[in-house]
């Protein structure tokens, strides 16, 4: 079999019911989660199996469900049925809260870093927020764009956030802060998030 199909040569791709110009923003949309989902993969590799056993599992549930928000967001068939759901949603935020728990308290933005895995777990972070974006300026110009997605890319650097201080945390290397913030978050449960 052959991985190379030649179909895309005009600049053009193949959707789930259609075509569309490489360029298109629901492309960019989900080619930018295909990315995310690679760091995410890189994260993995960067992570002790035993010291990091949960997060791993939660890291690989996220890459399941990513590969389901592309191909949700990939689909503009005339029968639509879509995979991600609400549940995926909540069940991240119960693993947030786990996380943030974990954390030292959060009084100021911190930079980016600390371990090698933190550092990836941060990169992701900011890959959904791009992603996230493109959703959103998909969803304005088209109508048939699933919500879910954008708000499950919403928690998800939330939850890249959380896991990126824990990384560091279980690895006793402390977040650098900004030294120029001021005290921004009044405590742990803040609705104020990084990068938010």
């Amino acid at each position: 079999m052959k991985i190379y199909t030649k179909t895309g040569d005009k600049g053009q791709t193949g959707l789930i019911g259609g075509r569309t110009d490489k360029d298109d923003i629901r492309v960019e949309a989900y080619g930018t989660i295909d990315e995310l989902n690679s760091f995410i993969g890189k994260a993995v590799t960067e992570l002790d199996t035993v010291k990091f056993k949960d997060i791993l599992e939660d890291l690989e549930t996220i890459q399941h469900e990513l590969f389901d928000c592309g191909g949700d967001l990939a689909n503009v068939s005339n029968r639509r049925i879509y995979k991600m759901t609400d549940e995926a949603i909540e069940a991240m935020e119960k693993r947030i809260d786990v996380l943030v728990e974990e954390g030292p308290v959060l009084e100021r933005f911190i930079l980016p870093g600390g371990t090698p895995a933190a550092a990836t777990l941060h990169i992701a972070r900011t890959i959904t927020r791009r992603a996230e974006r493109l959703t959103v300026t998909l969803s304005k110009t088209e109508e048939d764009v699933p919500s879910v997605v954008q708000r499950y890319l919403n928690r998800l650097s939330d939850y890249l956030f959380a896991a990126a201080r824990v990384a560091n945390v279980r690895e006793n290397v402390s977040d650098v802060e900004y030294v120029r913030s001021a005290k921004v978050f009044k405590n742990v449960g803040s609705e104020k998030k990084e990068g938010e």
